[in-house]
């Protein structure tokens, strides 16, 4: 029979798309997971990979034993996360990945405390704005916001963040402060790109339209500035470079320390503009409704009794259901 840890460095190997990535998921040197797939094949008698400098790719023999033996190895992964369970110690790397800003000002700071109640669970956080694929990048949990999720997707939404319109002192006394929405395009505004995607994050301007509905209109704004992060963003707005919408956990500590202000534009005159509140969603994402193991489980309650009582945070307003009985599926991405 061949070798089990043959089995996981093949089957790990196109999960990551090479042997290297595969030699880190399970902590072996690359020579070694190159001979233990080599191995493999020679015991079955036929080649599975065919490999470039740059990738890996199946052979139909592979193709075929891939069919067999990825559905037998995650049984495997999942039995003995569910023993863990059982025995009240989930282990195991956890690897999350997180949107940066989010990651370093509210991630980060928890993880102490998680890795403190959870010792045999080592923890390694993926920090980056562009989307990331779980399973040839062997992420355990994702961290996104709404408009960051894919259909398909299993979710657990998290928290909520308020957002605000923020700008220097300095700014402020050099162009004024705008007395209503209706101002915000004649300042400089200081935009973010979402790598997912390559578009703005547009501002949330609202108008009262007829028979008393609201329509949400995008004017055009004077863009001083475009970033792909929101701490770029943030210390732009810092240094006097305009108007910026950011997350009250970005904002908040440069408020206390007076080197950003709230800004609260009012609505307009009739038909005038007014800035919506709008907060932004965050989700647990994870790979399996039906398989959740025990340390991703801990990981998103851990997440979700914590943010609950975040100063710049809003918790999430449904049921505490953990992630194995209160996920959803994404339908469409929005």
């Amino acid at each position: 029979m061949p070798n089990l840890r043959a089995i996981e460095t093949f089957i790990k190997a196109l999960e990551g798309g090479s042997i290297a990535s595969a030699a880190r998921h399970l902590g072996i040197t690359p020579a070694a997971a190159s001979q233990n797939i080599a191995r493999l094949e020679r015991e079955l008698g036929s080649r599975l990979l065919t490999r470039t400098t740059r990738s890996l790719a199946l052979t139909e023999a592979g193709q075929v034993y891939l069919a067999r033996v990825g559905p037998v190895l995650r049984q495997l992964e999942l039995a003995q996360s569910d023993v863990s369970q059982l025995c009240g110690v989930p282990q195991g790397r956890l690897r999350i990945s997180c949107m940066s800003a989010f990651g370093r000002r509210v991630l980060a700071p928890l993880m102490p405390e998680f890795i403190a109640a959870h010792p045999q669970v080592q923890v390694e956080l993926l920090m980056v704005d562009r989307q990331v694929d779980p399973l040839r990048e062997d992420v355990d949990v994702g961290i996104r916001y709404r408009d960051a999720l894919e259909p398909g997707m299993v979710v657990r939404r998290i928290a909520s963040v308020p957002r605000v319109l923020v700008a220097s002192p300095g700014y402020l006394a050099a162009h004024g402060r705008p007395a209503t929405a209706d101002d915000l395009p004649g300042h400089a505004c200081l935009l973010y790109r979402r790598e997912t995607d390559g578009r703005f994050m547009r501002w949330p301007f609202l108008r009262d339209g007829e028979n008393g509905g609201t329509e949400r209109v995008e004017p055009a704004l004077r863009v001083a500035a475009v970033a792909n992060d929101i701490d770029t963003l943030a210390e732009m707005a810092v240094h006097g470079g305009g108007i910026a919408w950011v997350g009250r956990f970005v904002a908040d500590p440069l408020v206390r320390a007076g080197r950003l202000e709230v800004l609260e534009p009012a609505a307009g005159g009739p038909g005038g503009l007014r800035f919506g509140r709008e907060s932004l969603e965050f989700f647990a994402c994870f790979r399996d409704r039906q398989a959740v193991p025990a340390k991703v489980r801990v990981l998103v309650d851990f997440l979700a009794l914590r943010l609950r009582s975040h100063p710049s945070l809003q918790p999430d307003d449904g049921p505490d259901t953990g992630p194995d009985t209160g996920a959803d599926v994404v339908a469409d991405a929005q």
